[in-house]
């Protein structure tokens, strides 16, 4: 592990001495390039430095413990020395968790898909809360939110949505979101009193670019067509709604939100490329499963990870046996507390696994 933060060291070193030429910034891709590379390797390098800092401090402590006669003095620096060797172990647990080997898409935006499932109504009303919960936590990180589908029933439900959220780290932290998210509550239109179970599914996928995906337009059936929904300037009088159709996947992709049949086309095409790569992720996924099994809440989407139970206002993630009592606070986007507990569960499960690989 040391040899390799020593050459994550000297590369650090060498990136910003390279920045640092005043012709720098003439090739821009290079220096964009430089300037990532130099982002992901700050925190690696500043734990490290602190790291071997701490171990000066304790050979420091332990050769002055060796000559000093006088009490008060080595009772200092035995303390000095206890916090010293304390803060060593919490470092090298630190960088452990950052040479852990990094997921490649969790820099990229993320495409969210939610789909009502079991509860008829009651689970179209749900996904929409839902959104609206995914909404507000975007909100609060300022991540930016583009609906892309949304299929709404007449009370305020919806069947199905699908949206892109843009922002630095977005699949990093939402790709725990995948899987089925259970409610139980009493229905508005229950007079009765009893609760109901429903569920939705939650797909999080990682926005694929064209060098991720070749797609062969000889397998797309295009077809253009009027917009439909509640009217207005441009929309049902023209044809501005894209659907593409992929052949040998039987993938269905319908654009309808923008008025432009260009921003459709391009919408239904970028929303087409991430899930052929999702596809494809899906496939590598199933071909480890034992690695699958092994990460928290980013394989099978058919797993139950959540109850949101209304009567008790409380919030179960089943992932990780973890259970709040504030479900206002949940719906309305204050999810962060769970997103940190699924990322410490996922990195201490790959810690154990390296630790017995080793």
């Amino acid at each position: 592990m040391f040899d390799k933060l020593e050459d994550l060291l000297h590369r650090f070193e060498e990136i910003m001495n390279e920045l640092s030429e005043p012709t720098a910034a003439g090739d821009q891709k290079r220096f964009t390039a430089l300037m990532k590379e130099q982002a992901e390797l700050n925190p690696i390098v500043e734990a490290y430095k602190e790291y071997k800092k701490c171990k000066q401090d304790i050979e420091d402590s332990v050769s002055l413990l060796e000559s000093e006669s006088d009490d008060d003095m080595r009772e200092m620096l035995k303390e000095e020395l206890a916090g010293a060797k304390k803060r060593v172990e919490e470092l090298e647990e630190r960088l452990k968790i950052l040479l852990l080997p990094k997921d490649p898409n969790d820099d990229k935006n993320v495409i969210v898909e939610i789909r009502a499932g079991a509860g008829g109504d009651e689970a179209a009303l749900f996904a929409a809360e839902i959104y609206r919960m995914y909404l507000h936590y975007a909100e609060s990180k300022r991540w930016k939110v583009e609906t892309m589908e949304m299929d709404e029933i007449g009370i305020g439900g919806m069947k199905s949505v699908t949206f892109m959220i843009s922002g630095s780290g977005a699949y990093s932290v939402m790709k725990y979101e995948s899987g089925v998210h259970r409610v139980q509550r009493v229905p508005e239109t229950e007079s009765g009193g009893r609760i109901h179970t429903s569920t939705i599914s939650v797909a999080v996928m990682p926005e694929a670019e064209d060098v991720d995906v070749v797609i062969d337009e000889k397998d797309i059936r295009i077809d253009v067509c009027r917009s439909s929904g509640a009217g207005g300037q441009c929309v049902n009088t023209t044809d501005s709604a894209v659907r593409l159709t992929h052949m040998p996947t039987g993938i269905v992709i319908y654009s309808q939100t923008e008025k432009s049949q260009i921003q459709n086309r391009a919408k239904a095409f970028a929303l087409l490329r991430t899930k052929l790569y999702d596809l494809e992720m899906q496939k590598a996924h199933d071909a480890e499963a034992e690695a699958r099994r092994s990460q928290i809440g980013t394989g099978d989407r058919s797993e139950k990870i959540r109850t949101y139970n209304f009567p008790q206002g409380r919030v179960t993630d089943h992932r990780i046996n973890l259970t709040l009592y504030k479900l206002d606070k949940v719906m309305d986007g204050d999810i962060q507390e769970i997103i940190d507990a699924c990322i410490a569960a996922d990195q201490a499960a790959k810690l154990l696994k390296m630790n017995e690989a080793s």
